[in-house]
């Protein structure tokens, strides 16, 4: 009887360990905190169907828009879902983490599970070729020699472009003047007609126009060179310890099963890797950069805690 109850439990753990393998076992939303047909948006709906390759035949994935309040309709909506791992939802730096420092919200970075980054998009600072400054340094120089006088714009106050440029003045102790625009089209059609002396864009935004010789990027916030700029030398090369831009990756609930979150790891790292997927990110202009759930935790972190600085010393949002 006691072999019989041995080999029985064992057969029992056998089907437990066969049944917690088998996540996905129903389809999974995936929440795009921003409108259908943005960049976000697209992004998410290319990840999607190789995510469902890499997690098993029989993987679905529904990609579901909740804009609002500048993402954090969105973002609530994700953090109060069920962690089982059948909501995850795409989030977006640095707004998931600058709304709540700003204003009173529904949730907060607690009640949100880092799963893995997917793109890592820098800040850049874009300028005219006939510029009275072509270099960080010229830009230094000239903004402390005419406090005020340069012009900037960005897609909107509290946006990673904005907030890199407060970043950088208070870097350097310059003073520059803020112009926000509605989108990024809108920034690039200034910075090209002249009416503002610099664009904040990033780095993909403005890639074409730098290689066309149409702008000059004075450099890109990364932590390295974007490959698809390889020419334009990163702040800290340049001697500016500045690293911003919008990194965009999944979350999920807080409490997410450990099965769940290592499956849906494992399943990005090999999207990221698919050449089908590469293709489609190149068309897209899109600046991969993996990263695991602690990776991306640690660096969500990290950014938190500069945007908190930040925000006593100089809000965004006055």
């Amino acid at each position: 009887m006691k072999r019989l109850f041995a080999i029985a439990s064992a057969f029992g753990l056998t089907i437990a360990g066969a049944a917690a393998a088998e996540y996905p076992e129903r389809p999974i939303e995936m929440i795009v905190a921003y409108s259908a047909g943005g960049g976000t948006d697209t992004a998410a709906r290319t990840l999607a169907p190789f995510i469902e390759k890499y997690l098993g035949e029989g993987a679905t994935i529904t990609v579901v828009n909740r804009p609002g309040a500048g993402g954090e309709v969105g973002f609530t909506e994700l953090s109060r879902a069920r962690p089982d791992g059948y909501t995850i939802g795409f989030i977006n730096t640095p707004n998931i983490l600058s709304i709540p420092i700003a204003r009173q919200t529904r949730y907060s970075m607690d009640s949100i599970q880092a799963v893995s980054n997917v793109v890592d998009d820098a800040g850049a600072f874009n300028v005219l070729p006939n510029s009275p400054f072509t270099t960080l340094d010229e830009l230094v120089a000239y903004a402390k020699e005419n406090p005020g006088s340069v012009t900037y714009g960005t897609s909107g106050v509290g946006g990673d472009d904005h907030l890199a440029v407060l970043q950088f003045e208070r870097l350097t102790g310059i003073s520059m003047t803020h112009v926000p625009f509605s989108g990024a089209a809108d920034v690039r059609a200034a910075v090209m007609g002249g009416h503002i002396a610099m664009a904040g864009l990033n780095i993909s935004e403005a890639a074409s126009l730098v290689n066309e010789g149409e702008l000059i990027a004075l450099g890109q916030m990364g932590e390295k060179r974007w490959t698809g700029a390889p020419d334009v030398p990163t702040f800290q090369e340049q001697g500016y310890d500045l690293v911003m831009g919008s990194s965009r990756g999944i979350g999920a609930p807080a409490g997410i099963p450990k099965e769940a979150l290592n499956a849906l790891q494992e399943a990005i790292a090999k999207t990221v890797e698919d050449p089908e997927f590469l293709a489609a990110a190149e068309k897209q202009d899109l600046p991969l950069d993996f990263q695991n759930a602690a990776d991306f935790q640690a660096k969500l972190d990290e950014l938190d805690s500069n945007l908190q600085t930040l925000w006593k010393e100089d809000p965004w949002v006055k």
